[in-house]
């Protein structure tokens, strides 16, 4: 396989493990409340050591459940717009086929995915605060710009060596030897 065509398909791996992080993410925010009652069953059941080793978590998350509950049953529109959080990961994750097609030309799909990465840690700082939201909690949500942006570095790099072996010569530079 030449060096070429091992980029190419490196850079083609990582895109698909992102976008379907990116699409697993964006589909769990549909069913938040069914989801959130299903944890908190399986974090409370007999055999969950959770409540007694970690019971701010389990206080957090009996809270934001009573908050779900009282939103679906007295504002479910309200839910509406955590619809449009996980619309928004999926055309997200569609934007990535650029650069899963021409990663040269659609670097800057791969660009954008790391500055809107490297947001998420002012906006939990900052939002994160003025919700309500504990600390530890933010710190896990700025975990997933964290671990997403690892990726997509690796697949930008990826992208400037493949960039480097498909770039023209200039007129006048005698072309690489085989040797």
């Amino acid at each position: 396989m030449s060096e070429r065509a091992a980029l190419l398909r490196g850079i083609r791996v990582w895109l698909a493990v992102f976008v379907v992080c990116l699409v697993l993410s964006g589909v769990t925010a549909f069913p938040l409340v069914t989801e959130l009652r299903w944890l908190e069953d399986l974090l409370r059941s007999p055999a969950s050591p959770v409540p007694e080793q970690l019971p701010a978590l389990m206080e957090w998350i009996g809270r934001v459940r009573e908050g779900l509950d009282a939103t679906e049953e007295t504002y479910p529109f309200i839910l509406y717009g955590t619809d449009w959080l996980a619309f928004a990961h999926l055309v997200i994750a569609v934007a990535f086929y650029g650069p899963y097609r021409d990663p040269v030309r659609n670097i800057w799909v791969v660009e954008f995915g790391m500055i809107a990465c490297a947001g998420i840690i002012p906006l939990a700082l900052i939002c994160g605060p003025i919700r309500g939201i504990p600390f530890w909690w933010s710190v896990i949500d700025m975990s997933f710009g964290v671990f997403g942006v690892i990726p997509l570095y690796l697949i930008r790099r990826r992208i400037k060596r493949l960039e480097a072996l498909t770039a023209p010569v200039p007129a006048g530079v005698p072309a690489p030897s085989a040797a």
